[in-house]
């Protein structure tokens, strides 16, 4: 073996390292927007399976609290693992999860087989989303914000695309329709293949000689614990707010203005597609200006908008929308990478640890406010829920990180 032949790998490796590889950012962006979008389906059809087997407003807080259960408890877990032992081709075995889950519900028969479907969409989620973050993270070349909006850009376009296809297949035709979802699921195991392979390639034999960027900071653990414990706090305020819209928002629209199904999930499309604009914004811009104050305004500054939401007439409830959409979606990839950022090394863990809670805090709030919709009013929910986003004041107790890269052979 020449001298040649040993650098090569090195080289081929130290480029990737530092420069961002945009076609594999891209690439595993549109992964996670087939990904997300497949996930959306569940929501998108609550109208149609409410009506169907007659279910509550409870029941449909239980379908999402199982489905957001098993897409969060597994993810900090497999993060943990996958941080020791690398794992290429999880990404397209827990697609496998997400195809089977969608099968089993296009031909659901039941409240209980439509718990078990949802069970299996959310497993396939829970392997996805860690690994496909540290593949972004690999990606990234030190771009780091811009990585994690690239990455939860597809995810947002996703979810909102969900909502859309439901409306044109899944209401006119019914719930066996959900079957045709199974052709992108189909195609998203084809590109995390490729995307395996370029894991296994690149990232996986060389760890030990790659050039790694290292964060560090002087925060004691307790200081380091205690920020972590504010940054779940928000992302329980983002999230139990998002719930209230993914859930509740074509419940909402119909019981105030009177419109039709489709004419509602139109409106969540719009809001939807707001947040995946937001996304694109806040990792550039937490990169450029600094995390600690992208959370800051995503968080508390979306408060006056969801405060004047619930006493709006229809036309300032869609532009109040777009509002939310884009400012409090610019928070995630700022507190991902800012948590990752606070532990170094734990990219895996960190990413299941948050995809996973902002996952359980959707199903929570879900069913919460589901049961509170049942007692009181949809109306009443968004009143409440209205006060959520200021809890961001807790922002200001977020050190600001001031992080000196280091490279080590």
């Amino acid at each position: 073996m020449t001298n040649k032949t040993l650098v090569e790998p090195l080289e081929q490796t130290k480029t990737i390292a530092e420069k961002t590889v945009y076609s594999i950012l891209f690439t595993i962006s549109l992964s996670h927007l087939l990904n997300d979008m497949l996930q959306s389906v569940i929501p998108s059809i609550y109208p149609l399976i409410k009506t169907s087997y007659n279910l509550s407003f409870s029941d449909i807080g239980l379908v999402t609290l199982t489905y957001q259960l098993s897409a969060s408890l597994l993810q900090p877990f497999v993060g943990m693992y996958t941080d020791k032992r690398p794992q290429p081709y999880s990404l397209p075995v827990g697609m496998g999860f997400t195809l089977t889950g969608l099968a089993c519900l296009a031909y659901a028969h039941g409240f209980y087989s439509i718990l078990l479907a949802v069970a299996l969409i959310g497993v396939g989620s829970s392997i996805f989303h860690p690994e496909s973050s540290r593949v972004a993270h690999m990606a990234s070349g030190g771009k780091r914000g811009l990585a994690q909006s690239i990455f939860q850009l597809g995810g947002n376009a996703g979810s909102a695309l969900g909502p859309l296809l439901a409306a044109l297949i899944v209401v006119p035709f019914g719930q066996s329709s959900v079957m045709w979802f199974s052709l992108a699921a189909l195609l998203a195991i084809i590109i995390l293949i490729y995307i395996g392979n370029w894991y296994k390639a690149f990232a996986l034999p060389k760890t030990k000689t790659a050039h790694a960027v290292v964060t560090h900071h002087k925060l004691s653990p307790r200081r380091v614990g205690f920020s972590l414990a504010i940054l779940i706090v928000l992302i329980f305020s983002k999230y139990f707010y998002l719930a209230s819209i993914t859930s509740y928002y074509t419940f909402f629209l119909m019981d105030k203005f009177h419109l039709s199904v489709q004419s509602s999930q139109l409106h969540l499309f719009i809001f939807l597609a707001a947040v995946a604009a937001g996304t694109l914004l806040g990792g550039p811009l937490g990169d450029r200006f600094g995390r600690k104050y992208i959370i800051w305004i995503s968080i508390l500054g979306v408060a006056p908008f969801t405060m004047l939401l619930p006493y709006a007439n229809l036309f300032w409830t869609s532009v109040l929308s777009i509002f939310i959409g884009v400012i409090i979606s610019s928070a995630f990839s700022a507190i991902l990478v800012y948590a990752q950022e606070l532990m170094p090394g734990k990219v895996g863990m960190i990413a299941g640890l948050f995809f996973g809670f902002a996952f359980g805090m959707g199903g929570l709030g879900s069913a919460i406010l589901g049961k509170l919709a049942d007692n009181t009013s949809i109306t009443y929910v968004f009143h409440i829920c209205a006060f959520l986003p200021l809890i961001g004041i807790l922002t200001a107790f977020l050190p600001n990180l001031e992080v000196k890269k280091k490279k080590f052979a």
